[in-house]
């Protein structure tokens, strides 16, 4: 099929485009949705300027639109972006248990007549964590959102012992391992769909001790 990917910058959007495309679907563009706001509903806000880098690593064109975040508003502004491309089949994503994400992205797929791709749905978390780090992906934790989380998780990568340490999370807290419920956001510096790898060089964090939560502001960024 000829799809789009919703594409975000993080883990499980970058995963999905990597098994579709690995699946023989072709990708025509990325489309990513810009929240004004850190507090979107539906959509990623940390790093989502670094992008425009991970497009240029892949050689994908990248489709952005801005929105104002507000709930179920800014998915008309993703209704509008999809009706406007041409040609396509489908869109995939990388949902893997926000029913509140999925239900939504079928409900425009089902309006515009598109296929709604979601290779990850349901899977088991740990194991897509851990299959993307076994497929060569670099990802860093952008936003930290939930009880259990400190400052010390922003810019941190997500390997093996950050993966133990989540599932410590999940049966204290009972955190998303993956983040699905907004719990924390990632951004991938590399992986196998990308012909160079994104080198953050300076940011800034910002951390809010009274909600205790906070996310990555990234301010020079290059591709190496």
């Amino acid at each position: 099929m000829k799809l789009v990917s919703l594409w975000s910058g993080g883990k499980d959007s970058a995963y999905a485009t990597y098994l579709a495309l690995k699946e023989g679907h072709e990708i025509k563009a990325l489309v990513t949705i810009f929240p004004e706001k850190e507090d979107s509903w539906m959509f990623h806000y940390p790093c989502i300027q670094l992008t425009k880098l991970q497009a240029k690593a892949i050689g994908i064109k990248q489709i952005v639109k801005k929105t104002k975040g507000e709930k179920e508003k800014e998915l008309e502004d993703l209704k509008k972006v999809l009706w406007k491309i041409k040609k396509i089949d489908g869109i995939v994503s990388g949902a893997i248990a926000s029913n509140y994400q999925k239900s939504r992205i079928d409900k425009i797929c089902n309006e515009l007549g598109l296929k709604h791709l979601s290779p990850l749905w349901q899977e088991n978390q740990e194991k897509v964590l851990e299959e993307e780090i076994r497929a060569g992906f670099e990802i860093v934790i952008t936003g930290a959102f939930a009880e259990g989380f400190n400052k010390s998780w922003l810019g941190r990568k997500i390997d093996d012992k950050a993966i133990k340490e989540l599932l410590e999370l999940n049966k204290k807290f009972g955190i998303s391992v993956s983040g699905e419920g907004g719990e924390y956001e990632s951004f991938v510096k590399y992986c196998p769909l990308f012909k160079k790898k994104i080198e953050i060089l300076n940011s800034e964090i910002y951390w809010d001790s009274k909600t205790n939560s906070g996310y990555l502001i990234p301010k020079k960024a290059k591709l190496v």
